[in-house]
C-alpha cells in the first residue's frame, strides 16, 4: 500500500474523499488515504505542503495560485469543485452593521495571511472601491475564534462559506449582511513537487477513484440527508448548496488562473508575471 496524505476543512464538500475512504475504495487500488483536517483552512494548508506535512490539499483555487507563486513547491493536479464559492459577510449578532457598505474602513477577521478568508477580504474590497492599502485584518485561525472576536468586537466581520456558517446565522450568533461568490471555481486538489514526480501513478489512481464518486455524487440515495446529518445543516439548506455545487473531473480552465492571477496581480499579492 502506498500512503496518501491529504489535507482538507471539514467542510461538505469533501464528504466524496471520506466515502471512498470509508468504502476502500482507494484501498482496493493500492492506497492508504491518511485524511487530515485543516480547521484553519487554506493557509493552514498551504503551510502543510511547503512543510511536507501533507502530500496532496483540497484547497481554495485563489489561495493555492497565490501561494505557488510565492514560492510554494506544488501544483495544482486537477479542478475539483467548479462551481462558485460562495463567501458570507458575516457581522455579530448585536453588530450595528447592516450593509456591506456600512463595513468600509473596518477590521475584517481572517483565518490567517494568505488564507481565502484574507485574500477575498481584499479582493472583495477592490471590486467594491475601497482602499485595500488601509484594510487592518485581524488573525482568528478558525471560525470559533471568529465568533469570539466578532462578539468581543475584536474585528468587525468576517467572510466564511455560506452553508458552513448558517448554522451560526441560525443561532443568532452571526449575522449575515452579503454574500460574495468567486468569479471562478471553489476547490482545486494540489500536489507537492515531491509527491508528484515520486508518485504519479498514486495520484491518477486516486483522481480515477474520486472521479467516479464525484460524477454519480449528487444522485447517490439519501445523499442530502447524509450531508445534512453528518455536518449538522438543515435539510433545506442542503438541498440548497446541492443545486449550486458542481464538481469537476477535469483540470482547471487556464483562463481561471489567469483572472486569478489577474485580480491577485491588482493586490499586488503576486508578481504581475
Amino acid at each position: 500500500m502506498t500512503t496518501l496524505r491529504i489535507g482538507g476543512v471539514p467542510e461538505h464538500f469533501n464528504l466524496p474523499i471520506h466515502l471512498c475512504i470509508e468504502e476502500g475504495l482507494f484501498a482496493e487500488k493500492g492506497i492508504h488515504v491518511e485524511w487530515v483536517e485543516f480547521p484553519g483552512g487554506t493557509g493552514a494548508m498551504n503551510a502543510a505542503l511547503r512543510s511536507d506535512e501533507i502530500d496532496l490539499a483540497v484547497i481554495l483555487t485563489e489561495g493555492i495560485i497565490k501561494d505557488i507563486d510565492n514560492g510554494n513547491p506544488s501544483s495544482i493536479v486537477q479542478n475539483y469543485v467548479s462551481s462558485s464559492l460562495i463567501w458570507g459577510v458575516h457581522v455579530a449578532q448585536n453588530s450595528s452593521f447592516q450593509t456591506i457598505e456600512d463595513l468600509k474602513n473596518s477590521r475584517p477577521a481572517i483565518s490567517r495571511y494568505g488564507s481565502g478568508s484574507h485574500t477575498m477580504a481584499y479582493i472583495q474590497a477592490e471590486q467594491l472601491g475601497w482602499n485595500t492599502s488601509e484594510i487592518e485584518c485581524v488573525v482568528v485561525n478558525n471560525i470559533d475564534t471568529a465568533v469570539e472576536a466578532l462578539t468581543a468586537g475584536e474585528a468587525e466581520y468576517f467572510m466564511w462559506e455560506h452553508f458552513t456558517t448558517k448554522p451560526l446565522v441560525d443561532k443568532k450568533i452571526f449575522r449575515r449582511v452579503s454574500d460574495f461568490p468567486t468569479p471562478w471555481s471553489s476547490f482545486v486538489i494540489a500536489a507537492t513537487d515531491k509527491y508528484k514526480a515520486n508518485h504519479s501513478t498514486t495520484i491518477n489512481k486516486f483522481l480515477e477513484v474520486l472521479n467516479e464518486k464525484t460524477k454519480n455524487f449528487k444522485l447517490l440515495n439519501r445523499i442530502e440527508h447524509l450531508l445534512s446529518e453528518r455536518y449538522e445543516q438543515k435539510l433545506e439548506d442542503i438541498k440548497k448548496w446541492l443545486l449550486l455545487t458542481t464538481w469537476s473531473q477535469e483540470q482547471l480552465p487556464q483562463e481561471e488562473i489567469n483572472l486569478v492571477k489577474k485580480h491577485l496581480s491588482k493586490l499586488k499579492s503576486i508578481d504581475k508575471k
